[in-house]
């Protein structure tokens, strides 16, 4: 682990009903969680949002307490064979880190990798954790089936930003270091630079070294988006900000006062200068080509009852 901070978990194993959530509104159409609530405890998590919906705890308490869907991998078999399923795309880690510590010990991201490449179902997954570079033995057998992505999330490459509010998190530079190992090793990786924190990581020279470090460790996309608050993430995050950076509180009062979003004229050109930066950078890593796999999928039949 690298806690920064010193933190006590309590994880609940319990099992779930269903595996994969449909979505809507996203480039995906379903999301799978094996993990609910993050040991990262980043205080600009947009998931607070949503525990704060649920009328769970939002603030410090998040994060204290895991739930461990322990049978998720044969929910999922069993969803998968479903006749009229459509191998549609599955985000891995959409409302937690699917590699979060607990993932040395269950191991339920493996698993659910290995049911959906079994599946011919194409995947991404998101995370913060180094501890994707275990699996990549399946992640390559996956990619010779179906198109897979891993982004590994970087918003920042600097110490005292990351230190601050990334406590549960590795450092960039490690995650930098996994993004390489899994380009040479012929996965397709991406980094997300997300969420940029506006006078704090949001500085022109801050953004280029991201995106040129990103790009040294062979990252195939880089996407970017700026911080958004939400009731829930905004009263945490604003109350860290002030112990943290007092001097910056009036900007985001300012920045986001009445709404959690920030308007298309303040994050455009960020998300532009990322794409021309990217466009400009080469990647420095010979990724490997990974020979398809030979068997071909087959579509889920009904079978028929001969008398």
């Amino acid at each position: 682990m690298f806690y920064t901070r010193p933190v006590q978990v309590e994880y609940r194993e319990e099992p779930c009903r269903s595996a994969l959530n449909p979505v809507r509104g996203m480039p995906f159409g379903w999301s799978l969680n094996p993990y609910m609530g993050c040991v990262h405890r980043c205080t600009f998590c947009y998931v607070r949002a949503f525990e704060a919906r649920a009328d769970r705890p939002s603030d410090d308490g998040y994060g204290r307490s895991i739930r461990v869907k322990t049978n998720i991998a044969a929910v999922l078999r069993g969803e998968l064979a479903r006749q009229s399923w459509q191998r549609e795309h599955v985000a891995i880690g959409a409302a937690t880190d699917p590699y979060q510590p607990a993932e040395g010990r269950y191991r339920l991201t493996r698993a659910c990798i290995v049911e959906l490449a079994a599946a011919w179902t194409p995947f991404a997954l998101i995370t913060r954790g180094p501890m994707v570079w275990r699996d990549v033995d399946v992640l390559q057998d996956a990619s010779r089936r179906v198109e897979v992505t891993v982004q590994v999330s970087v918003p920042t490459v600097d110490d005292d930003v990351w230190r601050t509010t990334e406590p549960g998190t590795a450092p960039p530079r490690r995650r930098l270091e996994i993004v390489r190992r899994l380009a040479e090793a012929g996965i397709a990786v991406s980094v997300a630079m997300a969420p940029i924190l506006p006078g704090l990581s949001d500085r022109p020279e801050r953004i280029e070294e991201v995106v040129r470090a990103a790009r040294a460790a062979g990252a195939k996309a880089i996407w970017a988006n700026l911080l958004y608050l939400k009731p829930g993430t905004r009263e945490h995050f604003l109350a860290a900000l002030s112990r943290d950076w007092p001097e910056q509180v009036e900007l985001y009062e300012r920045l986001y006062a009445g709404r959690a979003y920030l308007p298309a004229a303040v994050v455009d050109p960020v998300r532009e200068r990322v794409r021309e930066l990217a466009r400009a950078t080469p990647s420095a890593v010979r990724t490997r080509r990974l020979a398809p796999a030979h068997v071909v999928p087959t579509t889920p039949t009904q079978l028929a009852l001969a008398i």
